[in-house]
């Protein structure tokens, strides 16, 4: 509406302005003066009026189309082009035993950090076979390198490490070496 309103007050300025100098120079043109003579004469602010007038209508008009295009636009939104059909193969469908050990695995996650074989071999300790734990970790979504730095902060709560040590001890929890490096970077240590 600020918008409208600034360019329709300018406008119509312009207009007024145009329409001015429109009737002081149209005052010499022959047509026009014999046309005039005929008619009732005019004073140049009638003249100017009517001529800022039709101009101010026909700057409205432009500003209402430009508004109603802008309102077009705006509320156009962009059309994706059609993606390609990914074909994806369905999974079988999920055993309960290979549900609960994905439910278990999550839980473990949610309570404290573990490594890929870590979470594994908790979950064979649970019960389940390897071949379903090893389905459950692989069918979660985990970060790895984070699960190491929470665990190497785990062990910094309880006891002190060197930097060594501590990636040793995340060695043998089972993350990999770059993982337990990440984690002892992460930490500061």
């Amino acid at each position: 509406m600020k918008k409208f309103f600034k360019i329709g007050c300018m406008g119509f300025i312009a207009i007024f302005v145009l329409g001015i100098i429109g009737a002081i120079f149209s005052g010499g043109d022959d047509e026009t003066t014999q046309s005039t003579e005929k008619a009732e004469p005019a004073s140049t602010e009638e003249v100017a009026t009517e001529e800022t007038d039709k101009e101010t209508e026909k700057v409205k008009e432009e500003d209402a189309e430009e508004m109603a295009e802008e309102t077009t636009e705006e509320k156009e939104e962009p059309k994706e082009e059609p993606k390609e059909e990914v074909k994806e193969e369905k999974e079988p469908e999920l055993s309960l035993s290979q549900q609960n050990a994905i439910q278990t695995a999550v839980n473990y996650l949610d309570y404290t950090a573990f490594s890929r074989t870590g979470l594994i071999e908790q979950l064979e300790y649970e019960g389940y076979s390897n071949e379903e734990a090893t389905y459950a970790v692989d069918h979660i979504e985990v970060d790895w390198k984070e699960q190491a730095v929470q665990a190497g902060k785990n062990y910094l709560d309880f006891t002190s490490f060197s930097r060594s040590g501590l990636i040793d001890q995340l060695v043998y929890e089972g993350f990999s070496q770059e993982h337990a490096t990440y984690a002892v970077d992460q930490i500061g240590l």
